[in-house]
């Protein structure tokens, strides 16, 4: 894995995005569950999604695997064939309250990052799991958990004779060599950055290891230790003695001496003095996300004029317009925005909102979304 990324600001964009989201769907609704064709749905990011499921999948086996008891023939037919019911039955009554789905998503989220930036990591985590070995036929059965690199890893597993069981860390070994060889099969990380930038700011410097600070105080001493030498063998020493009685006497009260590096430091400040001032005024990625979160005013809401629906609608917009609007639904959103952004002027949007979408959607009582959707596409066509 490349080093200069940090785990720790993934996991905090992921709980930042997360919540958000979560604020989105359950702010008005705490009460409100998810069911599992809602989840799959849920962010625009399918690979987010799917890991929300097998997350919720490997948790749910984990807690089956503890009903097993010694005084019961758990591999007889039939309590197979039962469990197996049983599970089927469970799977399609997916109940999901906020408070157990926001650290599935947070955490979903923070692995689709991982999978950009090192395939091998979710190749262990989400293919082999905890398992010392493993067949690639077996291993196969997890593709459908993803979304991204799913070629990338159906083409490694189809040079694997399909039934040897293999042990973890030469399946491992194997899995990197073909990442090196086959690039073309790997998702670019600034496309899916994108992706999560248009739902929250993000960019890959976001991501980046800090660099090191405490490599600059180091010279700065050596510096100042070499000056004290550098005077002590001065050329003629009667001549230094001849002159400091004079001086002497001056610096002699306990404030001066005190005063004199206060005065000398603002004329020599050290490189990571400066580096430490420039960070403190630039916005860190929290506080940047942190006023995302709060409602930072939309640019529709600050500009006359818009070029696109699609740039001009906040996020908080977004996820009003989509619950409340489109009940619910992305695609249908993004369908129709990109549509509006399509037609020549005011007058031609209007006019399909009002007798086509309204109609087909029923927004005779969203008075309210749909006044501030027809007041961005005023300034989009002002």
């Amino acid at each position: 894995m490349n080093n200069k990324y940090s785990l720790a600001k993934r996991e905090q964009y992921g709980r930042l995005l997360a919540a958000l989201l979560c604020d989105q769907h359950f702010g008005a609704r705490p009460t409100a569950t998810l069911d599992g064709p809602a989840v799959l749905r849920f962010t625009p990011i399918r690979q987010v999604n799917l890991f929300v499921v097998q997350q919720l999948l490997g948790q749910w086996m984990a807690e089956m695997g503890n009903l097993r008891s010694p005084y019961f023939d758990f591999e007889d037919a039939q309590v197979r064939q039962a469990l197996t019911q049983f599970m089927n039955v469970l799977s399609r009554r997916i109940k999901l309250s906020r408070p157990v789905f926001e650290p599935l998503l947070a955490q979903a989220i923070c692995d689709t990052l991982l999978g950009c930036i090192d395939p091998a990591a979710i190749f262990a985590q989400k293919l082999l799991g905890e398992q010392a070995s493993a067949a690639p036929a077996t291993l196969r059965d997890t593709l459908r958990y993803l979304d991204m690199h799913k070629s990338l890893f159906a083409g490694f597993l189809d040079t694997l004779p399909a039934e040897d069981v293999q042990e973890r860390d030469y399946l491992l070994s194997r899995f990197r060599l073909y990442v090196q060889s086959h690039p073309q099969d790997q998702q670019v990380l600034a496309a899916v950055v994108q992706e999560f930038n248009e739902l929250l700011p993000l960019s890959e410097d976001d991501l980046n290891e800090e660099a090191p600070q405490s490599q600059d105080p180091a010279p700065a001493q050596p510096a100042s230790a070499p000056e004290a030498p550098a005077a002590a063998p001065a050329p003629t020493p009667p001549v230094v003695q001849a002159t400091p009685p004079a001086p002497e006497p001056q610096p002699a009260p306990v404030a001066e001496p005190r005063s004199a590096p206060q005065s000398a430091a603002p004329t020599a400040v050290p490189l990571y003095a400066k580096l430490q001032a420039e960070q403190s005024t630039a916005p860190s990625l929290s506080e940047t996300l942190r006023q995302e979160r709060t409602g930072a005013a939309s640019l529709a809401e600050k500009a006359p004029k818009v070029e696109t629906l699609r740039e001009a609608i906040s996020i908080n917009q977004r996820f009003s317009f989509i619950n409340e609007l489109f009940n619910g639904e992305n695609m249908e959103y993004h369908s129709v925005i990109q549509h509006l952004d399509t037609l020549p002027n005011a007058e031609s949007a209007k006019r399909y909102v009002n007798e086509n979408l309204a109609a087909q959607y029923n927004w005779s009582r969203k008075e309210e979304h749909v006044n501030k959707l027809l007041k961005l596409i005023d300034r989009k066509f002002a």
